[in-house]
Formats: C-alpha cells, sequence, structure tokens
C-alpha cells in the first residue's frame, strides 16, 4: 500500500502529509458523496480513448475539471471497481460530477456521446431524416421542436416564420446517445447564433435586409453553387435581379415547392403554385430553402461587385456569368454542346 500511494503521490505531485490527510478527507466524501452539479451547469466533454489506462482516464478528468480531488477520487474509483470495467467514449459530464454518477457512467458506458454531422444544405425534413435514422430522434418530434414558438421567439421568428427552416446550422455535433428532440434543435439554432457575426447587423441595414431575408437568400445561394469561387457572383445575379424588381427565377426554390429532390427541373416543373416558386412569384420566397452555412451567410451580405443578372451552370458545376438576355442564350447554348459532347459516345482505341 506504501509503495501504490507513493507513486499516486508522486503522479500528482502531493505532498505525502497532504496525501495521507486527502485519502481520509476523500473517504468521507466519498461516503456522502454529496457534491451535486447545478442543474443548468454546462457539460464537459471527456474522451476516453480506446485501451486507455485508468490513471490516463483519472488524468482526462482532472485536466478537463470534472474531478478536482485526484487522489481521493482514485481510491474511491479503484474501491468501485473502477478499472476492470472502464469503458471508452466520448462523454458529457458537468464540473464535480458526482462520484458515483461519474464512476457509474464510465463503467457502464452510460452518458456516452456520439458525433453527428449535419452536411450544409439539407431541408429541415431532410434533418428530421437524417436524426431519425441516425440518432433515433422521431422524425414529427424534430419538426414539432423546429416549430415551438418559444425557440421561434429566441430567434425572432414569431410572426415571421413557421419553423426553423434555415437556422439548424450545418457542422459536426456531440450529442448524448439518447437525445430529445427538443434538445437536438436547440443545439443546432445555438450554433447558427454563435456563428452569427456582430458586424453583420450594420451591414444588414446597409442592405435593407432582415436577417431572415438574408438567411433565405443565403439558403438559395447555398442551393445553387457547386463551385465555391463562384457565390459571390451567384449572390450578385439575385441582388441585381431584386433590385431591378425581377424575378430570380431561381430552380432550388421550385425544387423546394414540390417538397422532395428532384432529378430534374422541366418546364412543367416551372408552372408549380406555390409561395415559393421565384418563376412565378418576385422577390424573396416566404422563408430559406436549407440551412446555409457561415460562407454562404457572408457570400449573400456582400456579393461581387458585377453587372451580371444571368447564369447557367456548366457540367462540371461552375457558371457562365451574363449580362444581357443575348449573353445568357449564347452561354446555355454552348452549355448544350458541352453536354452533348460528354454524352457522346468515344471511339474505340486501336
Amino acid at each position: 500500500m506504501r509503495n501504490t500511494n507513493t507513486r499516486i503521490a508522486r503522479q500528482f505531485r502531493i505532498p505525502h502529509s497532504t496525501f495521507r490527510i486527502g485519502l481520509l478527507a476523500g473517504a468521507f466524501i466519498a461516503v456522502l458523496d454529496c457534491g451535486r452539479p447545478a442543474p443548468d451547469a454546462p457539460s464537459v466533454i471527456v474522451t476516453i480513448p480506446r485501451g486507455a489506462s485508468f490513471d490516463a482516464a483519472v488524468d482526462s478528468l482532472v485536466a478537463r475539471g470534472v474531478v478536482t480531488h485526484p487522489t481521493t477520487f482514485y481510491w474511491y474509483a479503484r474501491l468501485h471497481g473502477l478499472p476492470g470495467n472502464l469503458k471508452s467514449g466520448i462523454y458529457g459530464f458537468r464540473a464535480d460530477e458526482r462520484w458515483s454518477e461519474l464512476v457509474d457512467a464510465l463503467k457502464r458506458g452510460r452518458g456516452v456521446l456520439r458525433r453527428w454531422t449535419v452536411p450544409e444544405g439539407l431541408t429541415l425534413r431532410e434533418i428530421a431524416d437524417l436524426a431519425q435514422s441516425q440518432l433515433g430522434v422521431p422524425h414529427d418530434s424534430l419538426l414539432a421542436a423546429a416549430a415551438d414558438p418559444a425557440l421561434l421567439s429566441r430567434l425572432g421568428l414569431a410572426g415571421v416564420a413557421g419553423t426553423a427552416e434555415g437556422y439548424l446550422y450545418p457542422t459536426t455535433y456531440t450529442v448524448r446517445m439518447r437525445v430529445g428532440a427538443a434538445e437536438l434543435v436547440r443545439l443546432m439554432t445555438d450554433q447558427f447564433l454563435a456563428h452569427w457575426q456582430a458586424e453583420w447587423q450594420p451591414r444588414l441595414d446597409t442592405l435593407r435586409m432582415t436577417r431572415h431575408q438574408l438567411v433565405t437568400l443565403a439558403s438559395i445561394i447555398q442551393a445553387e453553387v457547386r463551385y465555391r469561387p463562384d457565390r459571390e457572383y451567384v449572390s450578385a445575379v439575385y441582388h441585381n435581379r431584386l433590385r431591378k424588381g425581377m424575378r430570380l427565377e431561381a430552380d432550388p426554390t421550385v425544387i423546394y415547392a414540390y417538397g422532395r429532390r428532384l432529378n430534374r427541373v422541366y418546364e412543367k416543373n416551372l408552372r408549380i403554385r406555390s409561395p415559393y416558386n421565384t418563376y412565378l412569384v418576385p422577390g424573396l420566397p416566404p422563408g430559406p430553402i436549407s440551412q446555409p452555412d457561415s460562407a454562404n451567410l457572408a457570400a449573400a451580405l456582400y456579393p461581387a461587385r458585377v453587372p451580371f443578372l444571368f447564369f447557367v451552370a456548366q457540367p462540371d458545376g461552375k457558371h457562365i456569368f451574363s449580362v444581357t438576355y443575348r449573353e445568357h442564350q449564347a452561354a446555355i447554348e454552348a452549355v448544350h454542346r458541352m453536354q452533348r459532347a460528354a454524352r457522346a459516345p468515344r471511339p474505340r482505341g486501336r
């Protein structure tokens, strides 16, 4: 026992006298185990790598501030069988978590978190599908949580939008294994608010746009652009058309009106009656059509200073931009030639 105590004391750089006192105090704390974190205390992410030793796990808990009495916790955890039952994973603990709950979680793998990635450009319904298939969150529950009036009020959308479409920020999240729909939506909208930059508001005032209008425009740019350097130019086309009172004529808004992904937008699709059909309805649609990321929000805020009014996508995803409709028609013909050339059979080599 003395050798073990010496190793622990040296490991944590604790004088032997303090170490002995700590053991006695720790025994008393362990019996009572009465320290409870505040219910609203933020979670601390602790990663226990696969194959990590018990000592390394204690070091991680101490480094993250979850355990503040390392020596006494060491002996408490050993007494309760943690070393032989330690489960690796990503955990979410509160600072000064009760030791009994902490040890139980590490032994059972309870409270293990998982990483969940939401790609940019998904619609609310597609995110609900993703959450159901990957996290077990019921599809309808997430849709309902995204329409919660209190949430919409916090986002400044009360009376403006019926859901949080556009505000579920696309990124990689660390979530609990049994995360609820409301918690998930709150996490995602919190990320949107965290990525919203203070200097963007004065820019909105200059553009005479509301944040909701800006997010709506950014979501259309997000859906249109595959070649990233084109973002600011696509944004310029839409800003120029809005300023001139022209219809946006954005295919992604037509697709959103159908409520499902279309492999291709045909002429007949452009006649769908919907406030989201920007071929028929002037101005921006009522709300976002997907979840834009910061790059597309910035592109919507700061369009390129160019006079373009039209664009057409090439087979490689890059766009040809035009000022006049005649130039645009020529660009469309050029794209058709590219498409025909791509479909043409190649001669066999000898």
